[in-house]
């Protein structure tokens, strides 16, 4: 009687390493097994990135095992370097071999289309800056840089995209009607037709606008602006901190003067504010 010989003896498992094919019969392999199919050598010049699901890259060191049966974990990039460089892109963390990328790299990473897609530069101080497509950005420097993706459009007004996109996604998964808005250099998102706590103010909804700041969403919205003016039932006046104009979209906005210094960098978003907001409209007084 033939011996048994499991399935897998007879598998083959298609890989790419920078977008070349290659198979293995061997369902877990090194990180130094992999370079060698290349012929990338001496294996230790080199760093090796496997591609995951979501387009992130994770670098695999040259003992670490990976399990080539598992779907979506066939791409790796490599590069001839000695070490590795971090950055964010739409909220996500990527390692990078090179001390630089360009921002047409940016837009592959982020699987967008780099005709009518723009990639932004975040800056602390002043206007993000917008990155050409052959235009080298250094990674090297002190921090982490964080980069974003949109709609590349001069056109000033709702449409233009300036919320990173699990901040969009949150709000269409909850079913919150929004509108993204630039004018001139302030990007802002309009939340349309919130509902208000019952009973509390004399208007049921209003919409609200939320101005980010330059840096978001490493740092925090500040205040936050509703349309039309409420006044609270009870007294029939305005809440504390709630009697200032301001300007914005051809419209006279109701400011809402309420801070925050507990902002988390990489870990709140639209969600934290929209918590905020909703807690300073339930104890306005």
């Amino acid at each position: 009687m033939a011996d048994h010989i499991p399935p897998q003896a007879h598998r083959a498992f298609d890989i790419k390493i920078d977008g070349n094919p290659f198979v293995f019969h061997d369902p877990i392999v090194t990180g130094d097994q992999i370079l060698q199919k290349a012929k990338l050598f001496p294996t230790d010049e080199h760093l090796l990135f496997q591609e995951l699901v979501d387009g992130q890259l994770e670098e695999i060191r040259p003992d670490e095992s990976v399990d080539l049966q598992r779907e979506g974990r066939e791409q790796f990039i490599t590069f001839k370097s000695d070490r590795s460089f971090r950055f964010v892109l739409d909220g996500r963390k990527f390692e990078w071999g090179l001390p630089f990328i360009t921002g047409l790299q940016l837009k592959r990473l982020a699987g967008v289309d780099p005709q009518s897609y723009g990639v932004w530069l975040a800056q602390q101080v002043g206007d993000d800056r917008l990155i050409g497509n052959t235009e080298k950005v250094d990674l090297q420097g002190n921090g982490t840089e964080r980069f974003f993706t949109g709609i590349d459009t001069t056109t000033e007004g709702a449409g233009a995209a300036v919320l990173p996109p699990e901040d969009r996604e949150y709000l269409t998964s909850q079913a919150i009607a929004f509108e993204e808005h630039i004018e001139g250099t302030t990007k802002a998102v309009v939340l349309k037709a919130w509902s208000l706590p019952e009973r509390r103010f004399d208007a049921g909804t209003a919409d609200i606008l939320i101005l980010l700041p330059p840096a978001y969403p490493d740092c925090a919205p500040d205040m936050f602006y509703l349309t039309p003016w409420v006044r609270l039932v009870t007294n029939q006046r305005y809440p504390n901190a709630a009697d200032q104009p301001h300007m914005f979209a051809g419209k006279r906005w109701q400011r809402w003067s309420r801070h925050n210094s507990a902002w988390r960098a990489g870990i709140d978003g639209i969600w934290t504010m929209l918590r905020r907001i909703e807690r300073a409209l339930e104890i306005a007084a």
